[in-house]
């Protein structure tokens, strides 16, 4: 019987013969965690009194960071200290760190075929160039750094057949927002989503990332892209060390399948309280306070020339705050380089360096009561980027830049 890229995965890293359903241990590649996670794992790991595995350690301050007080400023002293005592090489300081998902794909860890795990929901994002990759909790990562091995169950997987190609500022956060509308936000619990078809060559490696990222939305264990001249291409000059990619047999096994022709998709907006609640963004009609550009999920540099691109020569509506969040030291320095932001501040967003804080509602844009805001993060649970009472609505890069100029959520081509 043939296996899907989850079952050969952690065939490989187990050394069984995986199908669906079993439980497994298995060799770890990468165990990531942030300043928010990491604390408890530490503690926990100084428990059991064991030589860490530093080799596969990587230690990503990125969620407050710089701190924005006191607590924070001890997590992030706390990981500082963590990798000083036990010689981590793969510690990520202010400076030299970004949001933790794309500091794993831009500094290598992340490659096709690894098996990756990490204390933060949307480790999931490595899947969008073919490598397991899943959350953990921090007892678990703790687990990790002692023995390098966790046990699994193998998740089923949902077949996903893609056709087509995107029309022009529609991408993977509206194809990821139109699966979760269809399926729900339980719709994949523990399962793999697992893209195929002749529309995958039509799909860039970063609009995998931000399907991928957001699997867990849909209650994924992870979300995979298979392995091709694209993915190839996209980390040739990134990843660290060997890989072996890994391809679903013609006759594997799927628990479902679901099919989506891209041209057909149109630009999508998930209304509160949960990223199910997708619409066309045409059937909107909701003005915003805040617009907000970054996160794991859309805060790469191809997300922001698509951004760039809209805003050129405009202004950001008078009442809107247009915040822009580049993903990581890479995106920002590229991001200068290439005159964006530039284009980005002449618009009147404001631009920061690499951080998490908005997305979580932690600082760097918090919310007010009754505020609404247009967002390129994956969630948009009640309270989510600040006060209980406000909403936030997300979409993807082409949106969030249209909206912050129009002061509403629109369409690049209603402006």
């Amino acid at each position: 019987m043939g296996k899907t890229i989850s079952e050969k995965i952690l065939s490989n890293k187990s050394g069984e013969d995986a199908y669906a359903g079993q439980i497994v241990e298995a060799e770890v590649d990468y165990v990531m965690v942030n300043d928010v996670t990491g604390p408890i794992a530490f503690r926990e790991f100084e428990k059991l009194d064991m030589p860490a595995k530093t080799d596969k350690m990587v230690l990503i301050p990125d969620h407050y960071v710089p701190n924005k007080d006191v607590a924070s400023a001890e997590q992030a002293k706390l990981m500082r200290e963590f990798a000083c005592r036990h010689n981590v090489g793969n510690y990520f300081e202010v400076g030299r760190s970004g949001v933790c998902h794309q500091m794993m794909i831009d500094e290598g860890f992340a490659a096709p075929g690894r098996l990756i795990v990490g204390a933060d929901s949307h480790t999931c994002t490595y899947g969008g160039i073919g490598a397991f990759s899943t959350g953990i909790g921090s007892t678990e990562a703790a687990s990790v750094f002692a023995t390098g091995h966790l046990w699994f169950k193998v998740p089923e997987t949902i077949k996903i057949e893609l056709t087509g190609a995107f029309k022009k500022y529609v991408g993977g956060k509206d194809l990821i927002i139109q699966i979760i509308t269809d399926i729900g936000v339980d719709g994949a619990t523990y399962k793999t989503l697992e893209f195929t078809g002749p529309g995958v060559a039509n799909v860039s490696v970063p609009d995998r990332l931000t399907v991928a990222n957001m699997a867990i939305e849909a209650g994924g264990k992870a979300g995979i892209f298979p392995y091709d001249d694209l993915t190839r291409e996209y980390i040739k000059d990134t990843v660290k060390g060997r890989y072996e990619p890994v391809h679903a047999d013609a006759d594997a096994v799927y628990s479902d399948v679901l099919r989506y022709d891209l041209s057909e998709l149109e630009s999508m907006v998930a209304f509160p309280h949960l990223p199910e609640n997708g619409r066309k963004v045409r059937d909107c009609d909701v003005r915003v306070d805040q617009a907000y550009l970054g996160s794991c999920t859309n805060g790469r540099i191809e997300d922001m020339r698509i951004a760039a691109e809209i805003v050129r020569g405009k202004k950001v509506a008078p009442w809107v705050r247009f915040i822009v969040v580049p993903a990581s030291p890479r995106v920002f320095n590229a991001m200068l380089d290439e005159g964006i932001t530039k284009i980005f501040t002449e618009a009147g967003a404001f631009v920061s360096g690499p951080t998490c804080g908005a997305c979580l509602g932690g600082y760097m844009g918090i919310l007010a009561e009754g505020e609404k805001a247009v967002s390129s993060t994956n969630r948009n649970f009640v309270g989510r980027m600040g006060h209980k009472d406000s909403e936030v609505y997300l979409a993807g890069p082409a949106v969030v830049a249209a909206s912050a100029i129009a002061g509403k959520i629109v369409t690049p081509e209603e402006l």
